[in-house]
């Protein structure tokens, strides 16, 4: 099924627990009063952002979505400074002043979260037309959701990165829904990668809750890309276990039924890779599996220590690290 050794495996599962329990600790804590602004869950998809992040190297550079933990700690963000972020202090990643959905990192090619639906496929081909000039073979990542591939910016940016044949790789994670719009009612083509054809572009559907099938989707869509031949449009079928925001005042208009089916182990993401891994191998017994979930418990008990000890922005500070092209 994969090339990929025994311990690379385990840090993969290793990640995609990381990315539930954080999710599932920010969403308490937003409840509870210690986060502010907002909190866009990525439970149920975490095997897109490990998956494609295990086909990059360091210099490869991402760009995330509103919903955007995940990729962070796939490219691997450190879950102190993201948790400090989430909780406005002053030690995380954007000095608190950012919060949850403009988290980067430009030291391991983590280009930010992004707020603005579609806002990041045009950075990240921007990126791509960089690294191409540049000639040193890194490629670009550009992450987003069903709607987004409506927008403007997604029917603009692939068409320049196949014009251009940029170093770019299109991941819309379709989890079915843009916030309260079913995908069938918004996207007028039965897949999102059947819009490649378009371009002139591959375009691979792939089973978005199956790590190691995104994994190798996204090997192949990376080494054509390294080799000058353009971009790939990969769109990874899979669903949100939790609401669009953690906002219990927003309605959430899936089905009951629906939101169910998507639950069970045969589709959750992390419940199939432990399935496969304790089933065909001797990698991951139960104590070892414990053992990780332990690991994971503690480094998230720590992140949440360093925020709540981190000091709030000083009134000083407001303006610093703020832009403006007005003319003074």
């Amino acid at each position: 099924m994969t090339n990929l050794s025994p311990e690379r495996q385990y840090a993969m599962l290793r990640r995609m627990i990381t990315i539930r329990r954080f999710e599932e600790i920010a969403s308490e804590k937003f409840r509870a009063g210690d986060i502010y602004g907002v909190v866009h869950a990525y439970s149920g998809e975490e095997a897109v952002a490990v998956g494609v992040c295990e086909a990059l190297r360091d210099g490869d550079q991402i760009i995330s979505t509103h919903r955007g933990h995940g990729h962070c700690i796939a490219k691997g963000a450190d879950l102190n400074r993201m948790m400090a972020e989430l909780y406005g202090r002053a030690d995380g990643y954007c000095k608190g002043k950012g919060g949850s959905m403009h988290i980067a990192d430009f030291s391991i090619g983590m280009l930010g979260a992004n707020g603005i639906v579609a806002g990041g496929i045009s950075i990240i081909t921007g990126a791509g037309l960089a690294s191409q000039m540049d000639d040193k073979g890194a490629v670009a990542v550009g992450f987003f959701g069903d709607g987004a591939s409506n927008a403007g910016p997604f029917h603009e940016s692939i068409n320049i990165a196949a014009s251009w044949k940029l170093p770019v790789v299109y991941v819309c994670e379709n989890n079915q829904w843009a916030v309260n719009v079913p995908a069938e009612e918004s996207v007028a083509t039965p897949n999102v990668a059947d819009r490649a054809q378009g371009y002139g572009i591959p375009g691979v559907i792939v089973d978005g809750n199956d790590v190691y099938a995104v994994h190798n989707a996204a090997v192949d869509a990376v080494a054509r890309a390294r080799a000058g031949q353009g971009p790939t449009l990969i769109e990874a079928k899979t669903y949100r276990h939790r609401r669009h925001t953690e906002r219990l005042d927003q309605p959430d208009a899936r089905p009951p039924e629906q939101i169910e089916a998507w639950l069970q182990e045969d589709k959750d993401p992390i419940a199939r890779m432990i399935s496969l891994l304790q089933s065909q191998s001797d990698l991951l017994p139960n104590e070892r599996l414990e053992e990780l979930k332990t690991i994971v418990e503690e480094d998230l008990a720590t992140a949440v220590s360093f925020a709540e000890k981190s000091p709030f922005p000083s009134k000083e500070s407001a303006l610093e690290d703020v832009f403006s092209g007005l003319a003074k």
